[in-house]
C-alpha cells in the first residue's frame, strides 16, 4: 500500500473517531474506537482464515451456519481457528453482519445486544484454550449501557450505529502481506489521542521518535532477538518498535498495571500480527508483583513513569533484584528501582534502554549509593544520552536515556568508559511539542556506535574520571557545551554611549520647547 493509502486509513479511521470525539472525554472514545477497529480486524482476519480452511470443501464461510452440515463444520473451523488465530467467531457474529444488521434497510436498528453478546462471546471462545489469558477481558473497558454513548438505549444504538457503518465501508486490505499498514494506522490513532490526554498519555505512550531511539539502542550489531521485554510496557508501542529494527523477534514479554492500557496492548499486538503464543503480557504492578521474574531478556526497553512512588517495603532488601546494592530507591521516586529491576532481568548477552528524568543522574542518598554501585562494583552502566526537554506528552521536563550492557568487562577497551551524548539541543519544535528528526536520532545512534568524543556533543569519560565526580553522572559534567559570546569591543560601546547621550540631549531640548509653548513645566 502507498503512502497515500496509508495516509487516507489513517485520516478516515481519525475522522470516524470524531464521530465519538463530542460525545465524551478522549480516554472514553478512545477505548471504543479502537475497541471496535479491533473487533473488525478480529472478524476479517477469522472470515479469511475460515474461507481457507473450507475452500477444499469448496464452501464459504458466509454460508455454513446455513449448511446441512453446519454443526460439524463449525466445530473443525473452530478448532483449527483457535490454534491459529487463538479465537474464534461463528458467521454470524462477524463485525460486516453485526454492522449491515443495524442499518438494515436503510433504517437504524436496535443491536447493542447482539453486539454485547458478540464481544463477549470472543472472549469466551478461548476458554481453556492457551490463548485464553490473551483474549480475557479484551473487551471489558466497551461499555454499551453507558451513558456516554447517549441518554437514551436510542441515542446509544443510533451512534454505535453509525460508527460501525463508517467502520464497515473501510478497506483494512488484510490480504497485503507486504505491510503493516493497519497496525501503523492503529498506531498511528494511539498517537494522536496521546498528544490531547494531558499527563495521562505518558501512562500508555511513548513518542515514536522516542521509542526508535530506544529501539535502536538494543537492537546494535543484531539482526534477530530471542526476547524483548518491557517492564512498564502501556500500549506496547515500544516493543513493537523493536521488532521493526530487526527481522526477527522470537518472543515479546511485558507488564502493565493499568488495566484499560493492558487490554489495549494485547490489542495493539494482535493488530500488528504478533501471533498470541509469542506474547506474554501480563496485568499487575511490575516492582510490587514481577510476573516474569524467572526469565532473561536479550533486550529490554522502557519508559517508566517519572519519580513514581512505590512502597520501598524493607522486605525487598531481601529481593535478589535489590539485595546486592544494600539500599532501596526512595519511597516517593522509584526511578531506581526499575532500573534494578530490569538489569536483573537482563540476560548476559543483553543490552537496556530506559527513559528517566535527569534526577536520576544527580540525586544524592540512596539513589547515589545505587548508581555509585552500578557502576563502580558492577560496572554495567554503558551511555548516558540528554534528550531534549519538552519531547513528551503530558511533561515538559528534559529526560535521559540509560544504556546499561552486563557483558562491558568481555570489551577490554569499552569497559574502561561510560559514553555521554548531549542531545538536547538538537530538535524541531512542532507546535507545542519538541520532536527529534530523523537526522538527530541518527546523530544519536552514530555516536553511540562510534563512541568518541566529538566537541560540545558527546565525550567518551574515563571511569576514573566519573569517580572524581563522585559518580554524579550529570551531563554538563562531561559534555561541555558553552558557546563563548563574542569579545565585546569597549572603544566602539564607547563611541556609541557618547551618541546616545547626544541624541538624548537633542531629545530633551525638543521636549523642553513643546513644553515652553504649551506653558507646562518640562518633565525633567
Amino acid at each position: 500500500m502507498s503512502i497515500d493509502k496509508k495516509q487516507q486509513l489513517e485520516s478516515q479511521l481519525w475522522n470516524i473517531a470524531n464521530t465519538l470525539r463530542g460525545k465524551m472525554d478522549a480516554d472514553d472514545f478512545r477505548d471504543y474506537i479502537l475497541g471496535f477497529i479491533f473487533y473488525k480486524y478480529l472478524s476479517e482476519k477469522m472470515e479469511d482464515y475460515a474461507n481457507t480452511v473450507l475452500k477444499p470443501d469448496n464452501i464459504a464461510y458466509s454460508e455454513v451456519e446455513n449448511h446441512p452440515q453446519s454443526t460439524a463444520l463449525l466445530t473443525a473451523v473452530k478448532e483449527e481457528a483457535l490454534d491459529k488465530l487463538g479465537y474464534f467467531l461463528k458467521p454470524s457474529e462477524l463485525f460486516v453482519e453485526i454492522a449491515h444488521r443495524g442499518n438494515a434497510e436503510g433504517k437504524s436498528k436496535f443491536i447493542l445486544d447482539d453486539l454485547a453478546k458478540v464481544l463477549t462471546s470472543i472472549e469466551q471462545s478461548t476458554m481453556g484454550s492457551e490463548s485464553e489469558e490473551d483474549f480475557g477481558n479484551l473487551f471489558e473497558d466497551l461499555d454499551l449501557t453507558s451513558s456516554k454513548l447517549g441518554k437514551s438505549e436510542t441515542d446509544k444504538n443510533e451512534l454505535i450505529v453509525k460508527v460501525l457503518s463508517h467502520l464497515n465501508e473501510i478497506d483494512f486490505d488484510l490480504k497485503n502481506t507486504e505491510s503493516d499498514v493497519l497496525g501503523d494506522a492503529y498506531e498511528y490513532l494511539i498517537g494522536k489521542f496521546a498528544s490531547g490526554a494531558g499527563k495521562k498519555a505518558g501512562e500508555f505512550y511513548t513518542p515514536q521518535q522516542v521509542s526508535s531511539v530506544l529501539a535502536q539502542l538494543v537492537t546494535v550489531g543484531k539482526t534477530k532477538l530471542k526476547s524483548v521485554y518491557d517492564p512498564t510496557c502501556g500500549s506496547g508501542s515500544l516493543l513493537l518498535r523493536v521488532a521493526k529494527e530487526v527481522n526477527e523477534v522470537a518472543a515479546f514479554y511485558g507488564q502493565e498495571s493499568n488495566p484499560t492500557t493492558y487490554n489495549l496492548c494485547r490489542m495493539n499486538m494482535i493488530m500488528h500480527d504478533v501471533h498470541y503464543k509469542k506474547f506474554d503480557i501480563k496485568n499487575e504492578d511490575t516492582l510490587e508483583r514481577p510476573q516474569h521474574i524467572d526469565d532473561r531478556f536479550e533486550a529490554i526497553v522502557a519508559n517508566p513513569p517519572f519519580s513514581a512512588e512505590w512502597s520501598a517495603s524493607p522486605l525487598f532488601m531481601s529481593d535478589d533484584r535489590y539485595a546486592p546494592y544494600g539500599r532501596l530507591a526512595p519511597k516517593g521516586t522509584a526511578d531506581f528501582a526499575f532500573v534494578q529491576h530490569m538489569i536483573h532481568q537482563l540476560a548476559d548477552n543483553g543490552t537496556m534502554a530506559c527513559v528517566l528524568p535527569h534526577g536520576v543522574l544527580f540525586r544524592g542518598g540512596a539513589e547515589g549509593h545505587i548508581r555509585e554501585y552500578l557502576i563502580k562494583d558492577k560496572n554495567q552502566l554503558d551511555a548516558v544520552i540528554g534528550l531534549p526537554a519538552n519531547i513528551f506528552y503530558g511533561t515538559s521536563i528534559p529526560t535521559c536515556i540509560l544504556v546499561l550492557k552486563k557483558d562491558r568487562h568481555k570489551d577490554a577497551e569499552r569497559s574502561k568508559n561510560v559514553l555521554f551524548i548531549d542531545a538536547s539541543q538538537h530538535f524541531e519544535k512542532v507546535k507545542t511539542q519538541n520532536v527529534l528528526r530523523t537526522d538527530d536520532i541518527t546523530k544519536i545512534i552514530t555516536a553511540y556506535k562510534e563512541r568518541k568524543n566529538d566537541d560540545k556533543y558527546s565525550h567518551v569519560a574515563l571511569l576514573s574520571e566519573i569517580a572524581e565526580n563522585d559518580y554524579n553522572l550529570n551531563i554538563p559534567r562531561y559534555v561541555d557545551t558553552f558557546e563563548e559570546e563574542e569579545a565585546v569591543d569597549l572603544k566602539t560601546v564607547s563611541i556609541e554611549l557618547k551618541n546616545l547621550e547626544k541624541d538624548i540631549q537633542t531629545t530633551d531640548e525638543t521636549i523642553a520647547a513643546f513644553c515652553k509653548e504649551l506653558g507646562i513645566d518640562t518633565p525633567f
